[in-house]
């Protein structure tokens, strides 16, 4: 947990702003008084910016959040929503919210893995066999949080509070102009992805390039990369990726188990009443629920719509890179664990997905076979 701000903390420029506009209303309470009541209906207005374009689904997701926290807060909260770019980068929003240039941020930890590869353990790490829920999970029960707070706060010394939400279906392999086969179809391919799957694939014999979401389909349009993946079928749809390639592969432990990340100021929390601090941070786990049944209803029929009327074949990842996605984590976790904070993360990954993995393996049915009694044909795998 952030620790308590000390009684004789200084009042922070921000606080101090804010406070300020309290004290002259309460100055002018003597000549004016129905001065007083307008103020105190005044909201506390946040920046929010966010990483995605304005017209991407996730732009939306995040806008679900601002909603609930302003409901909650009945008016003391207002969240000015903007997208990537409106302040700073889309892969530049940690150091906003930490330089107090943003309020709040609403992105994914391997964005920001080239400051600290161990931030990518957050979203685009290893894959043990934990799915997305299991690992939001480890973040919440295994000790994922206080292993976050101890990279951002203790280690490199940001001003942050974080936390995680809406677990991510696996990411598609992505957009290829022409079908894969096997690793030997993908060597030397110029490919866009971020976070450890970056290093992951360059392992594998792809040239990889880290762009953001709204820089994808001009960069294939030019030839800078020859295949891409984002994250979903619905953000895929809206930038326009059946307009540069058909192929769509599903399935791949490249970016197995993401989840949004939720930064806040830490200095800005600190200075919060209690209640209005307890609304942004249980507002995260709220949305998280309804960014879950949104996604899953939206990704769902963007995909369908993207075979039917985009023209998109659908393939499952072949079994053989698969397989070389493994092979190629193992070898990569060897190297990474000579940072110690890193193994500390990965051990506790590790202990986690092996308790709570063998119980979900062990007791989950197979969906497959019912999906194939009941829907005989559907999936043509």
């Amino acid at each position: 947990m952030t620790k308590d701000i000390d009684n004789d903390k200084a009042v922070s420029r921000r606080s101090f702003l804010r406070r300020g506009g309290t004290i002259a209303g309460g100055a002018a309470a003597s000549t004016l008084l129905a001065a007083p009541a307008v103020l105190a209906q005044s909201p506390m207005v946040l920046k929010m910016q966010t990483s995605w374009p304005a017209s991407d689904v996730w732009q939306t997701m995040a806008q679900q959040y601002v909603e609930r926290v302003e409901a909650m807060s009945g008016g003391r909260l207002s969240i000015d929503l903007l997208p990537a770019g409106a302040v700073v980068g889309a892969f530049q929003v940690m150091d906003g919210v930490s330089d107090g240039v943003i309020d709040i941020a609403h992105s994914v930890s391997a964005y920001w893995y080239g400051k600290n590869k161990a931030a990518s353990l957050f979203g685009t790490g290893p894959v043990f066999g934990g799915d997305p829920t299991n690992m939001l999970s480890w973040f919440y029960q295994g000790g994922g949080r206080e292993l976050y707070r101890e990279l951002t706060q203790d280690n490199m010394g940001l001003d942050v509070v974080g936390l995680m939400a809406f677990p991510m279906p696996a990411q598609p392999f992505g957009w290829f102009k022409n079908p894969i086969n096997g690793v030997e179809d993908i060597n030397g391919m110029k490919y866009r992805t971020v976070g450890l799957a970056a290093d992951l694939l360059q392992s594998m014999g792809m040239s990889v390039a880290q762009l953001p979401g709204g820089e994808i389909v001009p960069a294939m349009e030019r030839g800078v990369i020859d295949a891409f993946e984002f994250n979903n079928p619905s953000s895929d749809l809206r930038f326009g990726a059946a307009d540069v390639a058909k192929n769509y592969y599903l399935g791949s432990y490249h970016q197995a188990s993401e989840a949004f990340e939720f930064l806040f100021n830490r200095s800005v929390m600190e200075d919060l009443e209690p209640d209005l601090r307890a609304i942004l941070e249980h507002g995260v786990e709220a949305v998280s629920t309804y960014n879950t049944a949104f996604a899953l209803d939206n990704y769902s029929a963007d995909l369908i719509k993207l075979r039917d009327e985009g023209g998109v074949t659908i393939h499952r990842t072949p079994d053989s890179i698969l397989s070389a996605q493994l092979d190629a984590w193992s070898e990569m976790i060897t190297s990474l664990e000579s940072d110690p904070f890193i193994k500390k993360v990965l051990d506790s990954q590790r202990e986690w997905v092996k308790r709570t993995t063998y119980y979900e393996l062990m007791n989950k049915p197979d969906y497959t076979l019912a999906y194939e009694h009941f829907f005989p044909g559907e999936l043509k795998l």
